[in-house]
């Protein structure tokens, strides 16, 4: 049952926009770096495409506390 407790509403709000944020943060500047090493050296697009989705764990990790929140699980 979801909850209907305002606060609990707006902190998964708020747990799920910084996960998305953070991601956006970190992937621009991976992604930068990443184009340029791309330029140069076209054969380590295998380890740059690996760096450049580690930081997709944060929104993951900001969606389920998000869920966990509106579920009343913790």
């Amino acid at each position: 049952m979801v909850s209907s407790d305002p606060y609990a509403v707006l902190a998964a709000g708020i747990a799920i926009a910084g996960g998305l944020i953070g991601t956006g943060m970190a992937q621009s500047g991976i992604g930068a770096a990443g184009m340029g090493i791309y330029a140069e050296k076209p054969e380590m697009f295998g380890k740059f495409l690996f760096v450049f989705v580690i930081p997709e764990t944060l929104w993951i990790i900001g969606f389920v506390l998000g869920i966990i929140l509106l579920l009343g699980i913790l």
